[in-house]
């Protein structure tokens, strides 16, 4: 027992140095760019860097679970920005962060550091838990849990691809300008690529419930499902479309987050 817990202490560690040199250093980008968005990017790229620091940390006993999971995670976070970056390619900073740059004045520099990429910083490492968990289970073959968990996380990450990919082909055409997505899984969640990542980060927390501490995990997915329901995600897009009539309709009768039958009527 006491074994476990250094173990899981000595990959905490790993992760949080590893992850406060790589937000500082994208900070440092971000005042050479003078855009503080980059932080999305760096957002999805940040996880797979924690299992990756957690395998050269345990080299030469690096459990099959944490190698999983460190794979799912780059599958995740390199498509997540590729998808944000392309986005972003060319046009002005993001309006969310335009706006933070008004509101913090002369701050700017020192309240960029601590609330977006440090406070980005201390979610990445909360999110990581499953991952920083894997760090510390034993070197045997996944077991039952741990598939399950994949069959999860495979299943999220299908749903959030699908969806990006959806939403991008409607703003594509030029005939949908003005115009509300409601058609896909779009029908059946306003936000069905937020439900996706939420699912496979709970995927990932199945994964790890068969090693030592592995419930120990659960501020995981606790955490991304709280950010995107609460915080980042949902309310600050339904705030963006505040006062659209069409967008009031669809939301009547569409769910906001988990996938629902749309209502008729």
């Amino acid at each position: 027992m006491a074994a476990s817990i250094l173990a899981v202490a000595d990959a905490k560690f790993v992760a949080l140095a590893c992850v406060f040199v790589y937000m500082t250093g994208w900070w440092i980008a971000a005042l050479v760019m003078k855009r503080n968005d980059i932080a999305d990017v760096a957002w999805g790229l940040g996880f797979p860097l924690v299992g990756l620091a957690e395998i050269a940390f345990l080299w030469g006993r690096v459990p099959p679970l944490l190698v999983v999971l460190t794979a799912l995670t780059a599958v995740w976070g390199v498509r997540l920005a590729w998808h944000i970056g392309s986005r972003k390619r060319g046009t002005p900073e993001d309006f969310r962060y335009q706006q933070m740059r008004k509101d913090w004045g002369r701050n700017v520099v020192w309240r960029s550091y601590l609330q977006v990429f440090l406070l980005q910083g201390l979610f990445m490492l909360l999110i990581s838990s499953p991952v920083i968990v894997a760090a510390s289970a034993p070197a045997a073959p996944l077991g039952p849990l741990a598939w399950a968990g994949a069959a999860v996380w495979l299943a999220g990450i299908v749903f959030e691809a699908v969806a990006d990919a959806q939403l991008a082909a409607f703003k594509r055409d030029p005939a949908n300008k003005g115009h509300i997505m409601d058609r896909g899984l779009w029908s059946w969640s306003r936000h069905p690529n937020y439900f996706g990542e939420s699912l496979l980060w709970w995927g990932t927390w199945i994964a790890v419930l068969g090693a030592p501490w592995g419930w120990a995990a659960v501020p995981g997915p606790v955490t991304i499902t709280f950010l995107l329901v609460k915080v980042s995600g949902v309310p600050l897009l339904e705030k963006h479309y505040e006062g659209n009539a069409a967008y009031q309709e669809y939301a009547r009768r569409t769910s906001v987050f988990v996938p629902l039958p749309p209502k008729r009527g």
